[in-house]
């Protein structure tokens, strides 16, 4: 018998981007969905009873507003920080798997290599301190069964993403300008649900894995990308820097993240972003309309 059969998993935050393909990814198993009007994650109570029972729990529920964490910190800190904290206590109690999911965010971005899995977490804005905090709690209420997922990047056909807003704006101008000096890793939702799955699956050691597509890009590579596959000419995407674009939380200017977790579980880390990319264009992932979101 696989390790598969017979498990229950629990997903929160199932109608989400990532959620929604957690969701496909564990097609055919025993699976209970809470999307964010099922479970307050912030609810002890509510968490340890929903976390009863199950073998599994991906944590897909998150406060993803990076720049609103920076007025709404305890916001966002209670979901991205203690509600995790709450889980993997829940997890522990059960004997159950917690698979969290984190970001680059938790790094500064000043890094010239790829961040290893142990590199000293030093976020430099808000939501990277209020994930970093979910990950501390995690590890330390149920360190033999977490699993802390980094990504970045993310774009997927159930959600507002970079991806498809690029095309949008491309419909209604002529050029798109994007910056070109922030370094990262697009990641297509489908391959992260099916890397998370594969982990559990495998019975891996419990710790930090990054999850995102392999390679490197900046947001001007990647739009540049999206138009090609897209079938538009990559010549009208015009570079630009950061310094054209500040929001309220200041951005990592290089989040490439290391994928040597993998290897020494065993299994392989998730495919180069441009394949994925390409693939992903014949899936509707270009269909959602709404504005942009790398997380």
């Amino acid at each position: 018998m696989s390790a598969a059969q017979g498990q229950r998993y629990l997903v929160t935050g199932a109608r989400g981007m990532l959620g929604s393909d957690l969701v496909e990814a564990l097609f055919g198993r025993d699976v209970t969905l809470l999307g964010r009007a099922d479970l307050d994650v912030t609810d002890r109570g509510a968490v340890l009873a929903a976390v009863e029972g199950h073998d599994v729990v991906i944590n897909a529920a998150a406060y993803t507003r990076v720049d609103d964490a920076e007025t709404h910190e305890d916001e966002a800190l209670a979901v991205n920080g203690a509600a995790v904290g709450l889980l993997a206590e829940a997890t522990a109690a059960q004997g159950a798997k917690l698979v969290t999911v984190s970001t680059d965010y938790v790094f500064d971005g000043t890094a010239t290599l790829p961040y290893g899995e142990e590199t000293p977490l030093d976020p430099l804005n808000a939501y990277g301190r209020t994930k970093a905090a979910g990950e501390r709690l995690a590890l330390a209420a149920n360190p033999d069964g977490t699993y802390v997922v980094r990504t970045a990047w993310l774009y997927g056909r159930h959600g507002p993403n970079f991806a498809s807003t690029m095309l949008r704006l491309a419909a209604t101008n002529d050029t798109v300008t994007v910056v070109d000096d922030q370094i990262g890793q697009p990641t297509w939702t489908s391959d992260l649900a099916a890397q998370i799955v594969a982990l559990v699956d495998a019975d891996a050691p419990a710790g930090v894995y990054h999850g995102t597509n392999s390679g490197r890009a900046t947001w001007f590579d990647f739009a540049q990308a999206v138009f090609k596959v897209a079938g538009l000419d990559p010549d009208r995407v015009k570079p630009t820097d950061s310094s054209q674009f500040v929001r309220p939380a200041p951005r990592p200017s290089f989040s490439v993240l290391g994928h040597d977790a993998w290897q020494r579980a065993g299994l392989d880390a998730m495919r180069p972003w441009h394949e994925a990319l390409t693939e992903a264009a014949g899936t509707g992932v270009f269909d959602h309309d709404d504005a942009a979101s790398s997380r």
